[in-house]
């Protein structure tokens, strides 16, 4: 009987396995998004973060957001566009362009947190309410150490729904955390 060789970076076994269970969140998501929208998980992001939070943004904005380049966001709101989902209105400044969703951009959005929602409580599922409780905890600290500023927070909120995580009630880890980096006196 042969053994296989592994080679191992030496991380430690939590890091590992929240290594796997992000992969696996973010897989089963992904997915459950995809197949309710049939959109693209970038185009996704788009119109959920553009719903949600930053309607109206420019496009330079939503580049950084999502980490592209300029070609590809320009790429990515065309073919939203194209695909009525998205709207490009006079900017504020006249250079720029208000990048809004439309209704049924809106509703795709609507559909992609909606089943987010529901792949992340399936998952969920096999904690009692203690361990949830327990894992709400961590999982806000973890967030919060991943928050260096506005546009960090963004990145990590691209598919967030801010009503469950208490945005506007100043419940949000990630947004007390870019508030507190933020803040004159840091």
């Amino acid at each position: 009987m042969s053994e296989s060789c592994v080679v191992t970076a030496g991380t430690d076994r939590v890091a590992n396995l929240l290594g796997a269970l992000g992969l696996a969140t973010a897989g089963r998501v992904e997915a459950a998004a995809q197949e309710a929208t049939g959109r693209p998980a970038a185009e996704t992001a788009t119109l959920v973060v553009l719903t949600t939070a930053l309607g109206g943004t420019s496009q330079e904005t939503l580049r950084r957001l999502l980490g592209l380049t300029q070609s590809g966001t320009t790429r990515l709101v065309a073919r939203l566009v194209d695909a009525g989902l998205l709207e490009q209105r006079a900017g504020p400044d006249g250079r720029t362009h208000a990048l809004v969703p439309t209704d049924t951009g809106r509703r795709v959005a609507g559909d992609a947190l909606r089943v987010r929602a529901a792949a992340l409580d399936d998952l969920l599922d096999v904690l009692d309410d203690d361990e949830r409780d327990a894992a709400g905890r961590l999982a806000e600290k973890l967030l919060a150490g991943l928050t260096t500023g506005r546009d960090a927070a963004r990145r990590v909120c691209r598919l967030c729904d801010p009503v469950a995580c208490g945005h506007h009630t100043g419940r949000c880890p990630v947004t007390r955390a870019a508030d507190a980096v933020s803040s004159p006196e840091s």
